[in-house]
């Protein structure tokens, strides 16, 4: 089953230095027919304007990941952990038993982010902190897996069992996946367009996938996209 969510369908926030399109209730985005999707809690594509940011603020109980399309951004926390992060780097925090942080915007240009919270699989967790740079070549034309769980390889390791890809396909090229029984997938289109089992996605849609056995995804255009494989709601 595949459910397309287009862009201009979510709730968009203008808070004048943070635009924000939210995928599920967030903030002021009240729905309770919309929470999450798998352990997937929020998914938020955010743009914060220069010299500006979230400041200091806690967390606890989530796992959250940053992945960095246009841009930079400077992170720093209760854990001592301070650095700037740019375009294609992934950041991940599993506060856990809680952190305290804040993401600026310290350029004088534009960030475009993608904020990604999963659920753990249980509360009060060690908190862990950390990035990762990938190189271009590792999604051109292929799928790249930026973040899993503690048991499987990628460079990124979460608590919770969550598989994220991203990929930027060129022009006429196309990728196959394999989904495992009882796996679902939420697929986010960043840039450009794509055709998921013969439904077309532009820049900002989504799509729920559940219950199938493969993915075809094509690209009639350059196109930058990102999903998240999990295991199948009960």
């Amino acid at each position: 089953m595949l459910k397309k969510i287009e862009a201009k369908d979510m709730f968009v926030s203008n808070q004048g230095w943070l635009q924000s399109r939210f995928h599920f209730s967030f903030a002021e985005y009240r729905n309770f027919e919309n929470m999450n999707f798998g352990v997937l809690r929020v998914l938020n594509d955010d743009i914060i304007d220069p010299k500006e940011g979230f400041g200091l603020h806690p967390h606890n109980d989530m796992e959250i990941i940053s992945y960095i399309v246009k841009g930079e951004l400077t992170h720093q926390d209760s854990m001592g952990n301070k650095e700037t992060l740019t375009a294609g780097e992934v950041q991940y925090m599993s506060a856990g038993t809680g952190i305290m942080h804040s993401e600026i915007n310290e350029s004088t240009e534009k960030v475009r982010l993608l904020q990604i919270w999963i659920t753990p699989p249980k509360k009060s967790l060690t908190p862990i902190y950390g990035s990762y740079k990938f190189k271009p070549a590792g999604s051109k034309n292929r799928l790249l897996n930026i973040v899993s769980s503690k048991q499987e390889n990628a460079e990124i390791k979460i608590y919770q069992d969550v598989n994220i890809f991203v990929s930027k396909l060129e022009t006429n090229e196309n990728i196959n996946f394999e989904l495992k029984k009882d796996r679902q997938i939420y697929f986010v289109q960043i840039e450009g367009s794509s055709n998921i089992n013969n439904i077309n996605l532009k820049e900002g849609d989504a799509l729920e996938i559940v219950e199938e056995s493969k993915l075809i995804i094509e690209s009639f255009e350059d196109s930058h996209f990102l999903f998240i494989e999990m295991a199948k709601q009960s």
